[in-house]
């Protein structure tokens, strides 16, 4: 069995049940030349199917970096991420890629639609990089579309669609492999405040909908008290905060 197939088999059998991410010991460290800057150290977290959590934190904090290794987009200079149950440092890079598109799904400050291609050709793309036949991935990508109600916007390009339409693309193209954790990055830290309460609403009920598990770094600690878990970021140590700290 391949490599690829054994992690697509691990992402099928943890997707939506139990753990799906788990950070053990983690830390980071940048060096350039002689000077070490220690972001963070020790770090563990878990993160359970269908939960949602909030991570909280100054500018600066390390809170996108944070977000970058649970993702597997970078790698610790200590400790291991597991996701789906897989050692990511173990895994070659094509396998770790092929593990992400299919476990984990990315929501950013700004949508990162590729401007050439529609709506629904946007969503497609990670469904088609997992060997899914056209017609299939354009079913599942229409569904999705219409879920966060952009069924009238599937043949619009990015510059025909308002930042809110934008933003929820993006979150179709997050949810369309049927992750197990969505990782966003201040999904709605570009959008007014109305809309990116509507964005958010939005991303709660899929969760809700698809037992999928959400951590959201954010800066609004009023979304933020809406989550299952608030954890804060702040000098290298993640602790979690009670209600009233929130």
């Amino acid at each position: 069995m391949s490599e690829s197939t054994t992690n697509a088999s691990a992402v099928a059998s943890h997707k939506h049940t139990g753990e799906v991410i788990r950070a053990a010991g983690l830390g980071k460290t940048y060096a350039e030349g002689d000077l070490r800057t220690p972001v963070f150290d020790g770090l563990d977290l878990e993160v359970h199917a269908g939960e949602t959590v909030a991570i909280l934190g100054a500018s600066g904090a390390g809170k996108s970096t944070l977000l970058h290794l649970l993702g597997g987009l970078d790698m610790p200079s200590a400790g291991e991420v597991f996701v789906a149950g897989q050692k990511m440092s173990a895994l070659s890079d094509a396998a770790r890629g092929t593990l992400r598109n299919g476990a984990l799904g990315f929501v950013y400050q700004f949508h990162h639609l590729l401007p050439e291609f529609t709506a629904l050709e946007n969503v497609m793309l990670p469904v088609l990089l997992n060997g899914t036949s056209v017609p299939e991935a354009s079913t599942r990508a229409q569904a999705l579309l219409e879920s966060v109600g952009l069924g009238h916007r599937l043949r619009h390009k990015p510059g025909e669609l308002s930042g809110g339409e934008r933003q929820r693309a993006a979150v179709a193209r997050a949810l369309v492999n049927r992750p197990a954790c969505v990782l966003g990055d201040e999904p709605t830290g570009n959008l007014d405040e109305k809309t990116a309460g509507t964005v958010f609403d939005l991303m709660l009920a899929l969760n809700r909908e698809h037992h999928t598990a959400l951590v959201l770094v954010t800066h609004d600690r009023r979304l933020a008290r809406r989550l299952d878990r608030v954890l804060e970021l702040h000098e290298g140590k993640l602790r979690q905060l009670q209600p009233d700290e929130v």
